[in-house]
């Protein structure tokens, strides 16, 4: 059989396809063009990562040097500190941060007052529009020795005076406890959709059957936003070591850099501080593909678990 005129005749249906729904490839032909400018054509500087970057030869005429900015990462003597310290940081962010506003979703759809309910939805909300520069300073406020609220607490409980930020070991807490604290109502609202799609008849059945609220959340609740919690948190793990640069490098200070140094406030000193693009870039592009590993390996283990995954 011809192969050709099956060929012209897909064809021709796609034409006539985009012509007959043209409003709708023009709605898309935006966001194509922002992708591909934004996203895609900055690709190609990635090629700094492999040469000595000399502003003057530009980055198609700067020398190549293959790993050279890589081994230099990986024999820094801080390696293993901004190692340690990103992965450490992203997972308890990750474990107390996104089970987070699954439980929340849960409480406030129990609750049987309209006013009460949006009220609680309203409070959890809010924090979300909090900027980073005005979040951090209310934390450095709240948490100022002799002056911030906890400490006069503190005080008035009969406890020393402690200077929370300026101690390393305290630093992971605070940055993820506040994390959680403006992100979690607006996480929320995605399970709080999915739970208000959950079909009525399920939770008459379980009624008449004496479940209780426990179990309804268990064997309703639960498995009705799997497909949700699984793609969110394949999608988490794609971002894991992109935690908020913004917030860490605020936070920051001298005493607790130990703690609070990370692969991207690094990269941020030495790439646009110091001025050495291409060692940054490297850095930056190591970064990337440890990313993309984790979000395979988050995929691949979210299907073999529960047989859902983001592809």
């Amino acid at each position: 059989m011809p192969t050709e005129p099956i060929k012209r005749t897909v064809r021709s249906e796609i034409v006539r396809k985009m012509q007959r729904h043209w409003q709708l490839y023009l709605l898309i032909l935006l966001p194509l063009i922002y992708f591909i400018l934004f996203k895609y054509v900055p690709i190609f500087g990635v090629q700094i990562a492999f040469k000595d970057l000399n502003v003057k030869a530009g980055i198609w005429g700067s020398p190549w040097v293959g790993f050279k900015h890589f081994e230099a990462f990986f024999n820094h003597p801080n390696f293993w500190l901004l190692i340690k310290n990103t992965l450490f940081l992203s997972l308890y962010t990750l474990a107390v941060g996104f089970p987070a506003p699954i439980l929340l979703a849960l409480m406030i759809n129990e609750l049987k007052n309209g006013f009460f309910k949006r009220t609680v939805q309203m409070v959890t909300y809010a924090p979300y529009f909090i900027s980073t520069v005005v979040m951090v300073s209310m934390i450095l406020l709240f948490l100022a020795p002799r002056i911030g609220v906890i400490d006069h607490v503190r005080t008035a409980l009969g406890l020393d005076s402690v200077n929370f930020i300026g101690e390393p070991s305290m630093f992971k807490t605070i940055f993820v406890l506040s994390d959680v604290w403006q992100y979690m109502g607006y996480s929320a609202i995605i399970y709080i959709a999915a739970l208000a799609g959950v079909n009525p008849q399920l939770y008459e059945a379980s009624k008449l059957d004496g479940a209780s609220r426990l179990q309804k959340i268990i064997h309703i609740d639960l498995p009705s936003i799997m497909p949700i919690m699984v793609l969110l948190l394949v999608l988490n793990m794609g971002q894991l070591l992109n935690i908020g640069f913004e917030k860490v490098y605020l936070l920051q200070n001298p005493l607790n850099t130990s703690s609070s140094e990370i692969i991207s406030t690094y990269v941020y000193k030495v790439g646009l501080v110091q001025a050495n693009y291409s060692f940054s870039s490297a850095v930056g592009l190591f970064n990337s593909l440890i990313n993309l590993l984790l979000i395979l390996l988050a995929n691949f283990g979210a299907r073999r678990a529960t047989g859902l995954g983001l592809f």
